[in-house]
């Protein structure tokens, strides 16, 4: 299923490092970073979530809430936010459901050889819970800047 900006983005419920699930519906009436990213601590992975933790305070000042989500275990989350001090909530979604409806649960190729897989994408969801805006084949390093810049375009429209 693609998404499409203007839609309205779906609902998820999905448990944080320490099991507390999560709703899109709890951050009605705040911008939210929604980034979904392949796995815990791979070399572009890292670069991203510590892009994103560097920006960090830039993205409370436009209060933006921040969710990173990937297939990996809670525990596996602990130890990724812990190691690198991540201030923001990473997600679990280790049914892929909500991967799929998002639509970065695809069939990836490396090297010729196929499997499913994560792609890198970023949804901006404005406070109405409808999609802002769609960042796909994420480049890791500065995409956190980029997101800030469209963030103020819009708060500014």
């Amino acid at each position: 299923m693609a998404l499409h900006i203007g839609e309205t983005a779906p609902e998820f419920s999905l448990p944080d490092k320490e099991g507390k699930v999560h709703s899109l519906k709890d951050y009605r009436g705040k911008w939210v970073v929604l980034y979904f990213y392949p796995k815990d601590n791979t070399p572009g992975c890292t670069i991203e979530a510590c892009g994103m933790r560097d920006h960090f305070p830039a993205f409370e000042k436009v209060k933006a809430a921040m969710l990173g989500v990937s297939a990996d275990p809670s525990a596996s989350h602990r130890k990724f936010s812990d190691q690198y001090r991540l201030p923001f909530t990473l997600l679990s979604d280790e049914s892929k459901e909500t991967l799929a409806r998002y639509g970065v649960w695809a069939e990836k190729s490396m090297m010729g050889r196929k499997y499913m897989g994560i792609l890198r994408t970023t949804f901006l969801i404005d406070p109405h819970g409808k999609i802002a805006k769609i960042y796909e084949k994420v480049k890791p390093a500065g995409h956190a800047e980029e997101i800030l810049a469209d963030m103020r375009s819009l708060q500014a429209a």
